[in-house]
């Protein structure tokens, strides 16, 4: 396997070559220019013009990739030194690296580098302490897929002092073995100490790193809460976490006295939740308590697909509940209008319902906008779901759709029914009132259900493509 030198060798640097180097019988004629040269060819006299290649470089470019090479070692180092002092940014995801001291060293050769990418790398093996840690200006490490333990992480941690961003998604962490020194004391003091799904003594304390601003934790399978607000011990000064897919079940630390778990996130502006497996409001309460959180994303939580209302109306519900939030799910920034409307509407969605059921942002929201009239109810849209029949074969059942889905989606929801992927249905809609015009074909793929009108009672018939 090549060494990294090797690679970027063979990637960057080679001989200087000239085009038509090894033609035959080439003569120079002092009345020609110098680059011009006659090439005898049998009778015929034939010029050749010379185009040189680009001298070799002296040094790589600033971002070096070498991923996927089968890189294994680092090889001559002074010659790395001297290769590579203008890079910054070394992609090496996807060799066969598996000595940290190699790494180290290779970093220590590259006084500039500031991001390096090493996921999908055989580092699993513990980090031998190193006897003289080098000064590196690291500040972003990407270990995705690398599944190191979290010794190794917290070694890696003490020896990178600058460090503003890590990447562990994908890492297949369960729980968060590495808790903050001082922060661990005070939790013995109030009584909570130990309260983990893992034994005590596998919990190593350590040092917190204030440098880190940004985490990326997405992929893992963490669901208790009290793991990621250890997490926020070890980077009191975290800007930005993301946890998408991560099937979190809960925003408390369950078993513990602690209520207010969003303390150990006092600077974070960022937090990405999407694909977590929360099914209640009082996970959005929570996250109205993080003071400087201005951007977030909650999509795919089942407490959506519980919900009997428009996406509009979800967001509107959830600006309501969130008033430090700035970007919702991506979109653009809440403006003043769009976030008035949204508190007015959520006064008027709990407005009827019973005490027990309004959140304290109610009451909050009742002092700011009064108790408002409730809108005329003038609707000019159809239901939001109607009881269609499908027929397949000699199949014909009921059942319930939205109308606001395309026919795309429709077809991909009836793949489970009929068996057949959506490549390979057509769908022909019935009216009930219409039956002797006969079916009509749902040919087009983006086109809404409630544009071909469809009402309770009407017929769609399931065809298997040829």
């Amino acid at each position: 396997m090549p060494s990294l030198l090797e690679a970027l060798e063979r990637k960057y640097f080679s001989e200087c070559e000239f085009e038509n180097a090894h033609e035959p019988e080439l003569h120079k004629r002092a009345d020609l220019p110098n680059d011009f040269t006659v090439t005898k060819c049998g009778g015929r006299m034939e010029f050749s013009i010379f185009i040189p290649r680009l001298s070799p470089l002296t040094s790589v470019p600033a971002l070096l990739v070498l991923n996927d090479c089968d890189i294994d070692s680092a090889g001559d180092f002074e010659s790395i030194q001297e290769k590579c002092q203008r890079v910054r940014e070394l992609d090496l995801a996807q060799n066969k690296l598996s000595d940290w001291q190699e790494v180290f060293n290779i970093l220590k050769h590259m006084p500039r580098i500031e991001f390096l990418n090493l996921s999908k790398n055989q580092l699993g093996s513990p980090l031998r302490t190193l006897a003289e840690a080098p000064v590196i200006n690291l500040k972003s490490l990407v270990l995705n897929g690398t599944y190191l333990d979290w010794q190794c992480v917290d070694a890696l941690l003490q020896n990178l002092p600058v460090l503003q961003e890590l990447h562990l998604s994908l890492n297949n962490y369960t729980n968060v073995l590495i808790d903050a020194e001082e922060a661990e004391r005070r939790l013995q003091e109030d009584g909570e100490a130990g309260q983990c799904d893992c034994p005590k003594e596998k919990r190593r304390i350590t040092k917190a790193h204030p440098a880190l601003k940004t985490l990326h934790f997405t992929g893992n399978p963490i669901e208790h809460w009290q793991e990621i607000c250890r997490l926020g011990r070890l980077f009191p000064n975290l800007e930005a976490l993301v946890l998408a897919d991560c099937p979190i079940r809960s925003l408390q630390a369950e078993e513990s006295r602690d209520c207010d778990s969003h303390k150990y996130f006092p600077s974070l502006k960022l937090l990405n939740l999407s694909s977590a497996q929360l099914n209640c409001w009082s996970a959005i309460d929570e996250l109205a308590k993080f003071q400087q959180l201005q951007n977030l994303r909650v999509k795919h939580w089942p407490l959506w697909e519980n919900l009997e209302c428009t996406e509009h109306e979800r967001r509107q519900l959830l600006i309501a509940r969130l008033p430090n939030v700035e970007m919702l799910n991506g979109g653009g920034k809440i403006g003043t209008d769009e976030r008035i409307d949204a508190e007015r509407a959520f006064v008027r969605h709990y407005m009827d319902k019973p005490e027990a059921e309004r959140p304290a942002r109610y009451k909050e929201l009742l002092q700011v906008h009064g108790k408002l009239d409730p809108l005329v109810d003038v609707s000019l849209k159809p239901d939001k779901r109607v009881k269609v029949i499908f027929n397949y074969g000699e199949l014909r059942e009921s059942r319930f759709v939205d109308i606001y889905l395309t026919v795309n989606d429709l077809k991909a929801k009836l793949e489970k029914l009929v068996n057949l992927p959506p490549n390979k249905m057509r769908l022909f809609y019935l009216d009930q009132d219409y039956k002797e015009f006969g079916p009509e074909e749902m040919r087009f793929p983006n086109k809404k259900l409630y544009s071909y009108n469809i009402q309770s009672g009407d017929e769609i018939i399931i065809d298997a493509k040829k």
